[in-house]
């Protein structure tokens, strides 16, 4: 028992999605926010340096360099990414190259994350992977704390 529908019946519905004008794209434009990228990078340092205080001045010295090596471990990959990304973005390139970048240097970024995570242990004397989770988790969740804000700002009514 196979039941389906004529296809004249879905001929005549009107497509969900619809195009915009230039001149409704330009207006969308406009009402978006710009963020910049290098934005987002300076709040993630500067909150990774405010929970690496913080964990020096809870659980000493040994935390609050753990948890900096932690804040370093997703700035510094993210930086590389945000270059090669930046770098790339001005050509005028076809889509499915600039996505293969795209996931490239997101590749990129998450192979050095891992291997500066697997060099901690060398690297930070006394390492507190508490602390260095805590850092890292936090400058992971700046993004959005940056886009909330961002949007607060710029946002308008229509």
């Amino acid at each position: 028992m196979n039941h389906q529908a004529p296809e004249s019946e879905f001929e005549d519905e009107e497509p969900q999605i619809k195009p915009l004008t230039p001149q409704e794209a330009a207006a969308w434009r406009k009402r978006q926010p710009k963020m910049s990228m290098w934005r987002i990078l300076v709040v993630q340092v500067l909150m990774g340096a405010v929970v690496a205080l913080v964990a020096w001045w809870v659980a000493g010295r040994a935390a609050g360099w753990s948890a900096a090596y932690g804040a370093l471990a997703i700035v510094v990959p993210a930086a590389l990414f945000a270059r090669g990304v930046a770098r790339n973005s001005g050509r005028a390139a076809n889509a499915p190259g600039a996505i293969a970048r795209l996931f490239a240097w997101e590749f990129v970024k998450l192979v050095l994350c891992i291997a500066m995570l697997a060099a901690a242990h060398f690297l930070v004397p006394n390492l507190h992977w508490l602390a260095l989770l805590a850092g890292m988790v936090v400058t992971m969740k700046t993004y959005w704390l940056v886009l909330i804000t961002g949007r607060a700002s710029v946002r308008k009514t229509d």
